[in-house]
């Protein structure tokens, strides 16, 4: 039994032709490394990507580049240049005013826009995870603000308390009085 060898190459060669061409999926401009992503920070990523501005002329931790979101840049706000531990760090930068309702969320956001960028981009490199704690500290932040605000949020991942333990978790090597600050700022919602 012989089969006509030109005929089933050249079905074979259109079938190929007629695929439809997948690109590969580009990583957002802070995404350097080759590590896998969570698939939360994945997503966070994705999401971010169309927030995001890259200065590749300047790198801030592990060799991502300074991110920028709604004006503020992350090397402006960079935790690890600034010769304190990420929770004392976070306790005085992203510090709120009273009344608590009165601060600025999209400020608070464009942090932390910059904050998930660049952690994206460390997980990226399989790089020091330190972010997280002030991370998590302006998310803790927001939730109090919206909170003040009358936004209770009905999300259990959003509540204060929620952040709060994200906070207490990631920071457990942290001084004690800078905690008790931590815990303090969680019941003052005014």
């Amino acid at each position: 039994m012989h089969f006509p060898i030109l005929p089933i190459i050249i079905t074979l060669a259109g079938s190929a032709l007629a695929a439809p061409y997948l690109p590969k999926r580009q990583n957002p401009c802070f995404v350097t490394g080759s590590e896998a992503l969570p698939d939360e920070v994945s997503t966070q990523a994705t999401n971010l990507a169309s927030v995001i501005t890259c200065d590749n002329s300047k790198t801030t931790i592990d060799g991502v580049p300074d991110v920028s979101s709604g004006g503020v840049t992350f090397s402006s706000i960079n935790f690890a240049e600034s010769g304190q531990s990420p929770l004392a760090f976070a306790l005085d930068k992203f510090a709120t005013t009273s009344p608590l309702a009165n601060n600025n969320l999209d400020t608070f956001q464009n942090e932390l826009n910059v904050y998930l960028a660049t952690e994206a981009g460390i997980r990226s490199t399989g790089g020091n995870l330190a972010i997280k704690v002030p991370k998590f500290f302006l998310q803790f932040q927001m939730a109090r603000i919206q909170q003040a605000q009358g936004a209770v949020s009905d999300i259990p991942g959003q509540t204060v308390d929620h952040q709060l333990e994200k906070v207490l978790k990631n920071a457990a090597g942290e001084d004690q009085a800078l905690l008790d600050q931590v815990n303090e700022l969680a019941v003052d919602l005014n």
